[in-house]
């Protein structure tokens, strides 16, 4: 039979004074990527947006109708602008379990061809948002009388910035000599 672990083992927080002591870490931004700053941004622009609704319909029981739309809208930024970070911390939903049966060429192979299809998807999804902002020309939003290609733009720039990031990650890749997919729990950041 074997024994259970020492819960006192680990660190401790709870002091002999009986006092709970725990001292964090300094927090560092700095390499805090631009499109995080931007999403928060949005982010925020989002909340204040839908707590002002929430407070023109219950409170004022007048509700603004314009914040509906621009809510969907600033959703939208926030989506795209944060899509931006995933692609460069490489933490998008990925497979990799084949990758431990495939032998090792082949999944180097594969991974480069997974970055090369990245970067293929992204710059085409910004050809074509691009395309669509050029169709749409004058088309204003349905109940606030702004361009829709506001809208439209933000998706762009996110798309643009998902297809740059996308080249960066496979720079890491190209210069690291492996990906993430070949092997499973490396971060990004080990550069």
């Amino acid at each position: 039979m074997t024994s259970l672990p020492d819960i006192d083992s680990g660190p401790k927080v709870m002091g002999d004074d009986g006092q709970f002591h725990a001292t964090d870490q300094e927090v560092d931004l700095s390499d805090t990527p631009i499109e995080a700053w931007v999403a928060l941004l949005f982010f925020w622009t989002l909340g204040l947006t839908v707590f002002y609704q929430f407070f023109t319909r219950y409170v004022l029981n007048d509700s603004a109708s314009w914040t509906e739309e621009i809510a969907r809208y600033l959703l939208i930024a926030t989506v795209f602008t944060g899509a931006a970070i995933g692609v460069a911390r490489n933490n998008h939903i990925q497979v990799d379990f084949f990758y431990r049966f495939m032998p090792r060429a082949l999944g180097r192979f594969m991974a480069l061809l997974v970055d090369l299809m990245r970067i293929a998807f992204f710059a085409a999804a910004t050809v074509l948002t691009w395309q669509m902002m050029q169709k749409l020309g004058s088309y204003k939003m349905t109940i606030v009388d702004l361009p829709m290609n506001i809208v439209y733009a933000v998706v762009f720039a996110g798309f643009a910035a998902m297809s740059v990031r996308a080249v960066w990650v496979m720079r890491v890749h190209l210069q690291r000599g492996y990906t993430v997919l070949e092997r499973p729990g490396s971060e990004m950041n080990e550069r």
